[in-house]
């Protein structure tokens, strides 16, 4: 679905990226983990476009992204949730929901995706009118997904969606996600919580200062010695 191949990104002289390549497969949950300043969220704004690469190649679904407007990416099924959530602060709940679907024009579909992504957060229907900058962290961070998923994407991109949260809600964050994927969504993930991240990912990238250092099966990373000492380390498990 979606195909990196020698990605070199440069802020300046300084490389952020040193020629990363990864492939995204349909229906899958992929995961980038790494520590800050890897390259993780880089690699998220290259795919959207927000920073254009020194060279390399970026294609979703056979096309080209590089010659592709960030604006027109949510149109070909590429959502990103940012971190930070960046909701509306001063609009609704519903309104940032319907923002999500600003581009649609089927009311049915919309409906029936608006009910879906109140029986993922039940919270959020029972706020509706609230606004959304008097919403707790988590829920903003619900509610960015939720209105992320209003613009029906193929590609779903999170970027560090359990930062800053309770490890309770990050427990119902994680059962979310699994949820989202079950109903044919493909994710990637990008999450400094290896273990969280990994326990659900179908695929890991471990990456490392600009650089992917290793892969293998979510589960493979999570017992791979290596991994252990760098992420899993028992202050996750506490």
């Amino acid at each position: 679905m979606l195909k990196i191949k020698d990605l070199v990104v440069a802020y300046g002289g300084i490389e952020a990226l040193k020629g990363i390549s990864l492939e995204v497969n349909e229906n899958k949950i992929i995961t980038l983990v790494g520590a800050n300043g890897a390259g993780k969220s880089t690699t998220l704004r290259s795919i959207v476009g927000l920073v254009k690469p020194k060279q390399g190649s970026i294609e979703f679904e056979g096309k080209n992204l590089l010659s592709i407007q960030t604006k027109d990416l949510v149109r070909m099924g590429i959502t990103l949730v940012p971190e930070g959530r960046r909701v509306f602060a001063n609009l609704t709940v519903l309104e940032n929901l319907k923002l999500g679907a600003f581009y649609r024009k089927d009311e049915k579909e919309i409906k029936k995706d608006m009910d879906w992504v109140y029986e993922l957060f039940p919270r959020l229907k029972e706020r509706t009118w609230q606004t959304a900058g008097t919403l707790s962290g988590g829920e903003q961070q619900m509610l960015a997904i939720g209105r992320a998923l209003m613009s029906k994407p193929k590609l779903l991109m999170m970027d560090e969606p359990s930062l800053g949260l309770a490890p309770i809600i990050v427990k119902e964050l994680f059962e979310i996600i699994k949820g989202i994927h079950k109903q044919g969504v493909t994710i990637l993930l990008i999450e400094q919580n290896a273990n969280a991240a990994l326990h659900i990912a179908d695929q890991g990238y471990i990456m490392e200062t600009g650089r992917i250092t290793l892969t293998g099966t979510g589960r493979e990373l999570l017992v791979n010695e290596d991994v252990k000492k760098a992420y899993l380390g028992e202050s996750v498990h506490k």
